[in-house]
């Protein structure tokens, strides 16, 4: 990696956690040269300006996202266990795997009438999370595991709506309650398509 890369990488690692608690708009140039203690100068010959930056930070975000789910999943050697892991991935709104929260939740709802290439951005995040674990749900049907006639799709969909929709409102409320509720109903869910 070159000294231009590396300073590149540096700038949005340190740009990272900003954006993703007080947003791209909360998130000002100064605060940039704080965390980065770089001169305005290096900033503006990395980034065209402070969108082309946050395009970057929200790539980065979503892939330490993916990486971090798929980590987690190659752990387990069921679809149950797949299942499960990824549930428990999300189980702590309160101290979240990245500084300020999810990712998803934070750029989307910020994006979803502002920047049209960061809702992109997120929106194929979801459609890959819905797939791979309709993906998941499918196999261990194949397998023998679940049930036939499982809506596979469907289900993920729900999962998924479920886990981000508690990790809202357990950041608003400042409590895990609302996730703990909704993780037990799905896990449930999931035990009841076991054969």
């Amino acid at each position: 990696m070159t000294k231009a890369e590396r300073t590149r990488e540096l700038i949005i690692s340190k740009s990272a956690p900003l954006f993703n608690t007080k947003g791209v708009a909360g998130t000002s140039m100064s605060d940039i040269l704080e965390a980065t203690k770089l001169a305005k100068g290096s900033l503006y010959v990395h980034f065209e300006n402070k969108e082309d930056l946050s395009h970057a930070v929200v790539d980065y975000h979503l892939n330490k996202l993916v990486e971090s789910v798929n980590a987690t999943l190659s752990k387990q050697a069921t679809a149950k266990g797949k299942l499960f892991a990824y549930i428990d991935l999300f189980s702590d709104p309160l101290d979240p795997p990245f500084t300020g929260g999810c990712p998803l939740l934070n750029f989307g709802m910020e994006a979803d009438d502002t920047d049209q290439k960061i809702r992109k951005k997120v929106n194929a995040i979801i459609e890959g999370s819905e797939q791979s674990i309709a993906s998941i749900i499918k196999k261990g049907i194949a397998d023998g595991e679940f049930k036939s006639g499982w809506d596979a799709r469907e289900f993920a969909t729900k999962l998924f709506a479920m886990i981000e929709g508690g990790i809202m409102m357990s950041r608003v409320a400042g409590s895990n309650k609302a996730i703990k509720v909704l993780i037990r109903a799905l896990k449930k869910e999931i035990e009841e398509k076991e054969k």
